[in-house]
This record gives structure tokens, C-alpha cells and sequence, in this order.
């Protein structure tokens, strides 16, 4: 007798390359497609309205799709332990089938599922498609351990099996004789909710900027292959202000939510590569925005407490402080720094920035100026973020943060610098605070400078209609990057790990070269900073590379994304003196300089910024092209300033 199938949908919201769903209908008699509603965890949960929308989107896609095949998907409201066991019954099912979850409490929740199914004489059938490779061969050829460095990564999966290609998406052909019973109440009992129906409150919610949905994603990948202009050579475009905003190329979000099967985008950048370059095979590195994701999957799979500092194996316990004041001006962009606050206004309005964007916030949240921790900035991206991922997600937090696989917390992004060098006439800021957009270019990143007289031109007085800056950034950056010097300095102590041997020497200034931005200060003329590598808009000392990547890409977004190389981390020469713009200067001697706790609580001190680089000469030459051996790194002393700038648009 033919099978009674059910295919639960999770993630893999889609009809191509769904293996699971194609093991639904092979050979069954009838097939329900379903997928889990929690109406209670719809209005308790710490996830906004674009990403519920985007899910309902996605949704509503699946089952117009599967009506084309005289099918219907199957929303149940409930928990899946608890509704299972009368489906199995009720509809007399003798299959089930589910894409396999790698994430810890994935697991857990199938574990619970295979016992009901198998008490209930139900057959269990679980595919991978959600990542590119079987995580558990990666960790076990590593010896039952995840790699914790990206280059360790690269090295286990060239020893692997490339990817599986992808299964032929579901048709009428493949459906066969199997159909899908539908009532005429199918609507009433099995429709796809409303947002108001989850008790959203939609007045004034503008027209999503991100469209949920198979049909959407399988647009885009096409449109992100063809308007990459960069691929006859492989080559990025640089990096500039339109690089910030959301692209109809841009395919992080359909990714997570699996519209789009990883291994389809990873095939059709393998049949370009190929196709422009005949036929010669394609580096490790042009798959580097998908294989970071494969990293992060990889080092969460079996860690429950991967999105927690403590009992955290891998995640380095930092004191951070508990500022619920200071995390709201920065969740709510009320910090007084318009780069941070128009990222944040992005972020909660559309539900994506850019990965530079991300390194921004980030940045400035934790190590950099708050010092608050990175589990509070994972929560809000975890509520805003269209593309948020547990493991992606919380690994992105702890890198950005230096609490785990990125030691190089001397590097501080400044909340000025870096905006005002990506899109100096300030039209981002604008966009997203209007109420900043009287202000000339010269003073739209740090307004609190501009003359009385300007401001009153503009229409915005600072501390009045605009907050002040909620810290000073120099003195907050140089507070931070002395505690996470004492933090790594214990490590290195009591663990016997070399956590400093990268760690820049002081240069006669106490802080490594560091330079930060100060608020209403200047680099004075004549002062010699020439020891100190820097790109306008980030402060730059000299290190040793970690694990030969220095930034992530984590989303997937627009032509600007991603080539061959992945993701690297670039050393550039110094700039010529003529070239430093102002806004930066040498923090002071730590142990000249005594600024009590209470100015720094006074300023508010305490979850994707340019490039990361380094002087010259601190490496050695042999240790540069071990560094560089499977990263697909660069020559560093090829790199110029000029091919940095239009490298750290890679990934957008």
C-alpha cells in the first residue's frame, strides 16, 4: 500500500532542491505539507514585525506554489510534540519527512519527534540541504572537534567531498499518482495567518523592502549572477554610499529561511566561474560568503551554550557592564552619532544593513565604546534582523566582540570616521535622520561641532532636537582596548596560550599606535603618526594576523558582494601624511592618563566597519605565506591603499 506522507517544513521553505520533500512524495499515495505556528510564540517572542512578515511571506509563496501542483500547505497552530500524534493518527500517515536542523536545540526537538513517529509505527526520513556539507564528517576529521579558526575550515573541506548537487525541484512529474487531500474549510483550519491575526499592529508599517518567498529568492539569485559586472574577472567594484542600502540583488534573508538552497547559489557560481574561465576550477575562496556561514554552523552544532558568554567553551568571559540605558539610546539610535544611529534606524525599518554597517554597531555597542555585552546586541539583531541565524547569528556577536575566534581588539572602528569615508556627503544619514539632513557634508557625522550658527541654519539644535553624543569616543575606545588587554594578558597567564604574541608594542604612547576619533578634536598639524598604518575611518595598529581573516561577511546581499576571495584580512602601507584626515588622534599614555570610573559611567562606557589591517614588517615573511597558504590571500605587500578601498566593498 503506498505511504501516507507528511513533509514538515522548518527552514527550506522552498520546492527546489528540497531532497526531504522529494522523499515526501516518492512512491506515496497522499502528501500534506505543514508547517508550525505558535500563535502564543508569535506575541512572546523576541522577533519584530518585518521578520514575522517576511516568514508569512514566505509562506503565503510555498503555498501558491504548491497549489500549482493541486497541493496546499498545511499550517497548524501548536507545538509540533503535541499536535503530531493526532496528525499521524487522523490522516493515518505512515512517513515523515524533515530537512535536518544542525543547530543544538534543532536537534533536541527532532530527537523528541523521531520517538513520537516511531511509537506511532511512522517512518523517519531527514536530508541535508541546509548546509552545503555534513557538519558532523567536518568535526570529525578534525578529530571530534569543530575548527575554530576559518583557515582550519578551508583546510578539512578541501579534504572533503564537494557538495551534493542539488535535486530537481518538485513537479507535477515527480508528484506522480501521490495528491494532496484539501477540504473545502482547507482556508479556515490551514491558512497562512495575518500578521494582524498574530496580533501585530500593522498602522503605518511601510511596504517591505525585503519581499518574503521562494519566488522572490529564485528572481534574485539570477539578477545577483547577471548585474555582477565584476565577474569576467572576478573583480569587486568599490565600495561606495550606495553600497549601504538594501539591493534587489541582496539574498542573505532567503538564505536563512531557505527560499534559496545553498547549494543551488553554490552551483551556479561554480558554472560562471567555469563558463568565464574555462573550465579551470574554481578556489575555495569564491564560495566565502557561504562557506562562513558553514563555519559558524559548524562551531555551533554541538555547542547549547553558543549564544551565551557563560559556560561558553569557546567564548572568552569578559566583565562586561549592565547599561540598560546606554543599550536603549543605542538600540533606539539615540546615540548622539549619526553613522551608528542612521545604521540603527536602517536596521529597524528594513530589517537589514550592510555587513560593514554590522561591524559598525557592533563594534560600537561592545569593546568599542559601550562595553556592554554582546549577548544584548545578538538580542536585537535577533529581533530586527531579517537574516538572523542562531548559530550565524550569536557567532558573529562573539568575533565582533573579540570574545571568541578574533583576537585583534586593538582594531576600534570610529563612529565618525569610517561613515564620513564611505559616503562623505553624508546621503545615507540623511536618508535615515531627516532630521539631520540641513547640515552641510563637513558637519553631518559629527554635528556637535557645527557652529551655533549652522545648527540653527539646519534646523536642528544638538542636545535639543538631536542628542549629544552619548560618549566620548576617544577616551571610552582607550579605556576599552586597556581592560581587553588586561583580559587577553590573564588568559595568556593562567591558560599558557599565546593570545599576545600579536599584541602591537606601546611606541612610547601606552597604546600600540591606537588611534581614535575624539569628539570636537583634530589630529594637531605636524604630529607624526607615520608609525601608525590607517585608513581614514578606522584606527590602525601593527598585529599579527590571527587566522589569516580579519573581517566576516555574513549576508549575502549585493553585487558589491563577494569574489574570489572571500573573506581576508588586508594590510595596506600607511598613507601619506598629506592623505590622514583629521578626526583621529594618538590616545594618550594609559599610565600617563587617570580618568576615574565615574567619568566614564557618566559618558555611558560600560550584535556586521572597514577592513582590518596592519603595518607592515610585523610578520614575518614566512609566517605571512603560511598565513596566506588556503585563504586565498594576497601578496600583503601588493595590496595598496587603493585596491584596499575597492576590496572592502566585497561583501556588501
Amino acid at each position: 500500500m503506498a505511504p501516507n506522507s507528511i513533509h514538515w517544513f522548518r527552514k527550506g521553505l522552498r520546492l527546489h532542491d528540497n531532497p526531504a520533500l522529494r522523499e515526501a512524495v516518492r512512491g506515496a499515495g497522499t502528501v500534506r505539507c505543514v508547517y508550525f505556528l505558535d500563535p502564543w510564540f508569535a506575541g512572546s517572542s523576541n522577533v519584530g514585525v518585518n521578520r514575522w512578515r517576511f516568514l508569512l511571506q514566505c509562506l503565503e509563496d510555498l503555498d501558491a506554489n504548491l497549489r500549482k501542483l493541486n497541493s496546499r500547505l498545511f499550517v497548524i497552530r501548536g507545538q509540533p510534540a503535541n499536535v503530531f500524534p493526532r496528525l499521524f493518527k487522523e490522516w493515518k500517515i505512515s512517513r515523515l519527512t524533515f530537512e535536518y536542523d544542525s543547530e543544538p536545540f534543532g536537534k533536541e526537538r527532532d530527537a523528541a519527534i523521531k520517538k513520537l513517529a516511531m511509537e506511532a509505527g511512522v517512518e523517519v526520513i531527514v536530508k541535508i540541504s541546509h548546509t552545503l556539507y555534513d557538519l558532523d564528517k567536518i568535526i570529525e576529521l578534525n578529530g571530534g572537534q569543530p575548527p575554530l579558526t576559518y583557515k582550519r575550515f578551508q583546510t578539512l573541506i578541501s579534504r572533503l567531498d564537494p557538495p551534493e548537487m542539488p535535486v530537481e525541484t518538485l513537479s507535477d512529474s515527480l508528484m506522480g499518482r501521490c495528491v494532496t487531500p484539501v477540504g473545502e474549510d482547507h482556508g479556515d483550519k490551514y491558512g497562512v495567518p495575518s500578521l494582524e491575526e498574530l496580533g501585530f499592529d500593522i498602522e503605518g508599517l511601510p511596504t517591505a523592502v525585503w519581499p518574503g518567498g521562494e519566488t522572490e529568492a529564485l528572481t534574485r539569485i539570477e539578477r545577483h549572477l547577471e548585474r555582477k559586472a565584476w565577474v569576467a574577472n572576478f573583480e569587486r567594484p568599490r565600495m561606495n554610499a550606495n553600497s549601504l542600502l538594501a539591493s534587489p540583488t541582496g539574498l542573505s534573508p532567503y538564505l536563512r529561511f531557505g527560499c534559496l538552497s545553498c547549494r543551488l547559489f553554490y552551483f551556479k557560481l561554480t558554472d560562471l566561474y567555469r563558463k568565464v574561465k574555462k573550465n579551470s576550477s574554481p578556489p575555495l575562496s569564491l564560495y566565502g560568503q557561504l562557506l562562513w556561514r558553514e563555519f559558524f554552523y559548524t562551531a555551533a552544532t554541538n555547542n547549547p551554550r553558543f549564544d551565551k558568554m557563560e559556560g561558553n567553551p569557546i567564548c572568552v568571559r569578559i566583565p562586561w557592564d549592565k547599561n540598560p540605558e546606554a543599550l536603549a539610546k543605542w538600540a533606539e539610535a539615540k546615540t548622539g552619532f549619526p553613522w551608528i544611529d542612521a545604521i540603527m534606524t536602517q536596521l529597524r525599518q528594513e530589517g537589514w544593513i550592510h555587513h560593514l554597517a554590522r561591524h559598525a554597531v557592533a563594534c560600537f555597542l561592545t569593546r568599542g565604546d559601550l562595553w556592554i555585552s554582546w549577548e544584548e546586541g545578538m538580542k536585537v539583531f535577533e529581533e530586527l534582523l531579517l537574516d538572523a541565524d542562531w548559530s550565524v547569528n550569536a557567532g558573529s556577536w562573539m568575533w565582533l566582540s573579540c570574545s571568541s575566534f578574533f583576537q585583534q581588539f586593538f582594531h576600534c572602528y570610529c563612529p565618525v570616521g569610517f561613515g564620513r569615508r564611505t559616503d562623505p556627503n553624508g546621503d545615507f544619514i540623511r536618508r535615515y535622520l531627516p532630521v539631520l539632513r540641513g547640515f552641510p557634508a563637513k558637519f553631518i557625522y559629527d554635528p556637535w561641532n557645527a557652529p551655533e550658527s549652522v545648527q540653527a541654519a539646519a534646523k536642528c539644535i544638538i542636545g535639543v532636537h538631536y542628542p549629544k553624543p552619548m560618549v566620548h569616543h576617544a577616551e571610552a575606545s582607550r579605556l576599552n582596548i586597556e581592560r581587553m588587554k588586561q583580559i587577553y594578558q590573564q588568559l595568556s597567564r593562567y591558560r599558557g596560550l599565546g593570545l599576545l604574541a600579536s599584541v602591537p608594542s606601546t611606541n612610547g604612547n601606552g597604546s600600540g599606535g591606537m588611534m581614535a576619533y575624539s569628539p570636537g578634536e583634530q589630529q594637531q598639524p605636524g604630529t607624526n603618526n607615520s608609525s601608525s598604518s590607517h585608513l581614514p575611518g578606522v584606527s590602525g595598529s601593527s598585529v599579527a594576523t590571527g587566522n589569516g581573516s580579519g573581517s566576516i561577511l555574513l549576508n549575502f546581499d549585493s553585487e558589491e558582494h563577494s569574489g574570489p576571495s572571500g573573506v581576508r584580512q588586508q594590510r595596506v602601507q600607511p598613507l601619506p601624511q598629506q592623505q590622514q584626515q583629521h578626526g583621529y588622534h594618538s590616545v594618550p599614555d594609559t599610565k600617563q592618563t587617570t580618568t576615574s570610573s565615574r567619568l566614564y559611567h557618566e559618558f555611558a562606557v560600560p550584535q556586521h566597519p572597514g577592513l582590518l589591517h596592519t603595518r607592515g614588517g610585523v610578520t614575518g615573511k614566512r609566517e605571512r605565506e603560511s598565513e596566506r597558504d588556503g585563504s586565498g590571500e594576497e601578496d600583503p605587500a601588493s595590496c595598496s591603499v587603493h585596491k584596499m578601498q575597492r576590496q572592502s566593498a566585497e561583501m556588501s
